[in-house]
């Protein structure tokens, strides 16, 4: 039975990979946006991303725990998720904020 500094570092381990999985999944979201896309090439994209995910948390669980799925360690993903989607979120509104005036500029320009 793992003490509690153990069951911590599986929790923040969990909250890391959780933020990794939803980091990847933006970046595929902008390179969708770059590069425009058959609806075959984002089921494939989508196909590929969830198996590495799958691949990537099967990877972590055994690594941290043995294997055995804990509960903190799915509360710590899902933490993880949540916490890097706030966050690409503020960083996505102060962009905007920073860069979108001079773009309206540069319009008004021409």
């Amino acid at each position: 039975m793992p003490g509690i500094k153990e069951e911590m570092v599986v929790f923040l381990v969990a909250v890391l990979s959780g933020a990794i999985v939803c980091l990847v999944y933006q970046c595929i979201r902008c390179f969708r946006r770059i590069v425009a896309h058959r609806l075959a090439a984002i089921g494939a994209e989508d196909m590929v991303f969830w198996i590495g995910s799958a691949v990537y948390m099967f990877v972590q669980i055994y690594h941290t725990s043995d294997g055995s799925i804990r509960w903190y360690f799915l509360l710590g993903v899902v933490l993880g998720v949540i916490l890097m989607s706030v966050f690409l979120n503020g960083a996505g509104k102060l962009i905007k904020k920073i860069y979108g005036n001079k773009e309206k500029d540069l319009s008004s320009r021409a």
